[in-house]
Formats: structure tokens, sequence, C-alpha cells
């Protein structure tokens, strides 16, 4: 009995086998940035402590400053998605070339930004070492903003119809470069320059523009000129801009509030000195292992959350919604129990390159810092599922509302403990931990009162007329735009 309920979870339509087929690329794909992320910092700390502390504040600083566009370029996704569900693929061409547009008009932006970098660092009053390598690093990062923008609207023409693998294989391929030259550039191997701080960013740089490069040469094939008609949409288009900032805005701003609040987080812990801000460094960068695949079953998500009610099927939205959640607790629960019994484990490799007695302080504070995120991983596993699943659908002004009356809090009681009552780094963590945690049940909160299942994104008129069942999440649909294309499956077969 408990073997046939198992199957039928499996196989049901929206189930873990549908999600999936989705989400197992998305996984990889962010797996592979998150083991570039994990030896770019290794390596730095290899290098010197002070570079470890530097790269997470400017590389959030970094972030910060592109990620409202990059969060309304990202967002295109969910109009591909419930184009694709509704059956008006050649919508997506147009789409897509939105975004392109809003990443070239953005990037050079991004660049008159660096002259400020030295006057932010020396604001923020941390130690001038750690400051200088901050500012180096932010100056060399903001040269790739161009190729983040970019490879995010390459990602969401893929992601939204469900071709995960493409972005796997590009992210992995860039991830690969990205670690090869890292460890060439940062100490000088292989003819190349010992870069420091620097030869990481500018590994970076290099792997972020070669995405961009492989999402072309994809896209300029034959096959998706024919059926997403990408050279017709190559124009500007207002009123679809419009519709994108309508939606893709709000989910731009909430992605801006939450990441500048993080950043004054990290910029406050800086405060507290080079070990607290390198602990700190480190214990993120052990999440990063957990987090950054969850990342990518929200994406699977969202993108599966899309289809359906573009289809006009909510309740297969919610059915893979659940199974996903599902998947997320186990998932997350199990890297829970090893921050708390084998942390040592994650540890290993940046104690490898470093001086033992010096690494033994880092790794005390470390050790205590993971508890805290073993403490709210299953609260960020309702985070991430549920407002993927709520933006995919297109709720994403209740989210930017939920993120700016929320963020401001950790940051003020983070402030106000270090600055005014002289608390440390574990009041710092407590505050982080107990956001992570009311978020989570807020969005849980918003997702079961059920609002989402009447929202959508795209123009009333191409919704499909009504709520059809299927015997299939991954059930096929007529192309009436364009009848030399085969038949569309809402996410693709192995």
């Amino acid at each position: 009995m408990f073997l046939s309920g198992l199957k039928h979870w499996w196989n049901r339509p929206c189930g873990v086998q549908d999600l999936m087929a989705l989400a197992l690329p998305l996984v990889l794909s962010t797996s592979f940035w998150t083991i570039m992320n994990f030896t770019d910092r290794m390596f730095l700390l290899w290098y010197s402590n002070a570079a470890m502390a530097a790269s997470l504040p400017a590389g959030m600083l970094s972030f910060s400053v592109i990620c409202f566009p990059l969060g309304v370029i990202s967002y295109t996704s969910t109009f591909v998605a419930q184009y694709f569900g509704a059956g008006h693929p050649r919508r997506i061409g147009h789409m897509m070339w939105q975004a392109v547009w809003l990443a070239m008009f953005t990037a050079p932006l991004v660049l008159c930004t660096v002259p400020l970098a030295p006057w932010v660092f020396r604001l923020v009053g941390h130690e001038p070492a750690v400051a200088t390598l901050e500012v180096t690093y932010y100056q060399v990062l903001a040269f790739g903003a161009g190729g983040v923008l970019l490879n995010g609207a390459g990602a969401a023409f893929f992601t939204g119809q469900g071709r995960t693998r493409v972005v796997m294989v590009v992210d992995g391929l860039a991830a690969l470069l990205n670690v090869v030259l890292d460890y060439a550039w940062v100490f000088g191997c292989w003819g190349f320059p010992e870069g420091g701080i620097a030869g990481a960013a500018w590994a970076t740089v290099v792997a972020q523009w070669s995405s961009v490069l492989m999402y072309a040469w994809v896209i300029s094939r034959p096959y998706y000129n024919r059926r997403y008609a990408v050279a017709a949409g190559c124009r500007w288009d207002r009123a679809l801009l419009a519709r994108l900032f309508r939606y893709g805005g709000p989910n731009g701003l909430h992605w801006l509030v939450e990441v500048v609040a993080f950043t004054l987080f990290i910029l406050l812990v800086g405060r507290l000195g080079e070990t607290a801000m390198a602990a700190t460094n480190l214990a993120f960068n052990v999440n990063s292992m957990a987090w950054f695949p969850m990342l990518g079953l929200g994406i699977a998500l969202s993108t599966l959350v899309g289809q359906q009610l573009g289809a006009n099927r909510p309740d297969m939205a919610a059915r893979a919604t659940w199974t996903a959640l599902w998947i997320a607790l186990l998932y997350m629960g199990f890297f829970a129990l090893l921050y708390v019994a084998t942390p040592n484990l994650f540890l290993l490799g940046h104690a490898a390159g470093t001086d033992p007695e010096q690494f033994e302080i880092i790794r005390d504070t470390t050790i205590v810092l993971l508890r805290f995120v073993a403490a709210y991983c299953l609260f960020d596993a309702l985070n991430v599922i549920f407002c993927s699943a709520i933006k995919g659908a297109g709720d994403t002004r209740f989210v930017l509302l939920n993120v700016c009356l929320l963020s401001p809090l950790p940051v003020a009681a983070t402030w106000y403990g270090i600055a005014r009552l002289d608390f440390g780094l574990l009041w710092a963590w407590a505050c982080i931990t107990a956001w992570v945690c009311l978020l989570g049940l807020i969005y849980l909160a918003r997702f079961v009162q059920g609002r989402w299942r009447s929202m959508r994104v795209i123009e009333p008129e191409l919704l499909a007329p009504s709520e059809r069942p299927t015997e299939s999440c991954a059930a096929t649909m007529d192309c009436e735009d364009d009848p030399r294309d085969e038949p569309l499956e809402l996410t693709p077969r192995s």
C-alpha cells in the first residue's frame, strides 16, 4: 500500500517526476555556481584572510547595484512560461528582446558607479586593508555587470520554456572556466599574473561574458528563430516593456530591498573585525552549498506554476508547489543535521591551504554560526518554495510589500545591538535568523490564502479559454501561430 502511494506521488501529473524533469538541470546549474563561489572564497582564504573578508561585502554591493534590473529581466521567464502554457510561442522571442534591450541600457550605468567605490567602503568604517581590497573587487566586477544581465535574459528564455538542460550546460561550462581561471589568476599560475582578489574578480567577469556568448550561439540556431520568432521580435515594444515592468518591477525591487538589507547586515558585521567578517563569510559560503540548489528548485517551480496558470490549471500549479515543498524540507533538513553534527566536514577545503593556528579561531566561530544556519534552514525552504510559487503566478506586489516592511527590522536590530548595546556577532546572527523564519511563515500564509490562483501576467486575450483536465503535466498543445511547429510540451521528457 505504501509503495503504491509512493508510486502515485511520483508519477501523478505535476508530481515528483514532472517537477524534477524541470528542476534537476536547474539544481545542477545552481550547484555549478555554488562550486564556483565556494572555490573562489576558498582560494581567497588560502591567499589571505583579508581577501576572504573583503570578497563578500564587495560582492554583495556589486550585486545590489544590478539586482533591480536583473530582477526585472529574470522575471521574463514567467512571461515565457505563461505564453508557452497558453500556446503562443511566437510571443516568446519578442519578450526576450525586451529583456535584452533593458540589459544593454543598464550595463553602462553600472560602470558609472566605479569612481564611487572608495567613498562607499571608507564610509562603512571597515579596516583600511580590507576596505582597499573591497574597492578593488567591486571595481573589477562592475565590468561584468552587462554579462550578468544579458545572461539573465538568455537563461529566462530557456527556463520559461522548460528547456532547463540548456541552462545547465551553459552554467556548467562557465563555472568550470571560472574555477580554472580563479586558481590561475589568484596565485599567478600558467602564465597568469598573481592578481589576488583582483584576479578572482577578473575570472568571474570572463566567465559571465562567456555565458552570454554561449546563449547567443544557441539562440541564433534556425530552430529557435522559426518557432519563437527571435529575429522578427528584435524590436523595442513600449507596451510589452511596460507590462514587464508592471510585474517584473516589483520583483526587481524585491531583490533590491532584500539584497540591500543583507548587504547592510554584512557591512555591520564587518565593524566587528576581520575574524567576525571572515567567519560570517565562511558560514554563508558553506550554506550556499545547500541554498543555491534549492534556488534551482524554486526557479523550476515558478516556471511550472507559470505554465500551468497560462493553461488555466491552478490545481496542477498547487500540486506542483506542495510536491516541491516536501522535496525542499527533506533536502534542507538533511543539511541542517550535517551542519550541527559534522560542521568540520564542510571546512576541510578551507583549512587545507591556511595556517592551522590562524584558521582555528575562524573555524571555532564558524561552527557556532552554522548552528544558526541549521536553525533557519527549514524556514528558508518555506521562503524559497512559496515565494517562487506566488511569483510564478504574478503576485510580485505582495512579495515586494512584505520585504519592504520586514527587511529593515534585522538591519535596525543589528545596528542597535552593535552600535548602542555593544552586542557581538551572535546577536547579529540571531536577528538574521528571526528574519528568515518570519519571511517563510508569511509566504506560507499567502500561498494558502489562494489569491494567486486567479493571477496572470500575460495579456488576457492570449490565455487558454478554459480550465482543461489533463492526463499529464507534460500534456501537448497545438501551436496555432505556426503550423510548421510540432506540438509543444509543457515539460520536456527525458
